[in-house]
């Protein structure tokens, strides 16, 4: 774990293109407040996030990175108003609208994390459609945890271990391996591997109910930036720090 305080110009430049994460996850923190700094209302915050979120899939798509997950909707963001939570799915349906080209020109498979069938259905229809013309792609995949919380994950899991377990599909008991095949990042997203990094913006230092199975052994990165300011430039330097860590998985040197 390391805290970032300023971004620093001469980063980017010794990036290690071998040693590149397989799987970054990023929870996306700070648009409300860097809507009260700038003055302006909570949804301009969530389209300038939205922004900085299109410039880090550019980013990850380009450093090779082949797994991204961005933490776009919590199951408890559902307690925030009503005019806020439907600006973020309509600013979500823009995204898609808009960005699905570039998507696909750039090879980057969309998927989504969690519980998105109770979303707005203009919002599930746009994502749905992304997630159709972007199965093929075999670049960057592109994670959208969505109506996602990670103890509703595992508790999801648990449950249908025990259904199928009932229906004798399989056989207790279960090891890890098994159990991660029933977790949204597990057979449902193509089986993606537990994340190297974590990143987390806006000073805030810790997980909000995000990917905590999956983090045993991921690496955190912590930075003072509100999410509407992260740039590439930042990303690339954390990647950098990434890369002169030793990840031992609780073996010794």
């Amino acid at each position: 774990m390391w805290l970032l305080r300023q971004p620093h110009s001469l980063y980017g430049k010794m990036i290690d293109l071998n040693k590149i994460p397989t799987h970054v996850a990023v929870i996306m923190d700070g648009n409300g407040r860097w809507a009260a700094k700038n003055r302006v209302n909570r949804i301009s915050g969530h389209n300038a996030g939205m922004e900085s979120m299109k410039n880090i899939v550019r980013k990850a798509s380009d450093l090779g990175i082949k797994y991204l997950t961005v933490y776009a909707f919590s199951t408890e963001n559902w307690k925030r108003t009503e005019e806020e939570v439907s600006g973020i799915f309509k600013l979500l349906v823009k995204f898609v609208k808009l960005d699905l080209d570039e998507l696909c020109e750039k090879n980057v498979k969309v998927m989504v994390m969690g519980d998105y069938s109770v979303i707005p259905d203009n919002a599930k229809k746009s994502l749905e459609k992304t997630m159709e013309k972007t199965k093929d792609n075999t670049g960057l995949q592109f994670n959208i945890a969505l109506n996602y919380g990670s103890r509703a994950e595992i508790l999801r899991g648990i449950n249908n271990i025990i259904a199928d377990e009932k229906k004798r599909k399989i056989n207790l008991p279960i090891d890890e391996k098994l159990f991660s095949k029933y977790l949204y990042t597990g057979d449902e997203c193509g089986n993606v591997p537990d994340p190297d990094l974590i990143i987390r913006t806006s000073g805030e230092q810790r997980l909000s109910n995000f990917l905590l199975w999956q983090c045993a052994y991921s690496e955190f990165a912590f930075t003072d930036t509100l999410w509407p300011d992260f740039t590439r430039e930042e990303f690339e330097q954390i990647i950098e720090k990434y890369q002169n860590r030793e990840r031992r998985f609780g073996g010794r040197n």
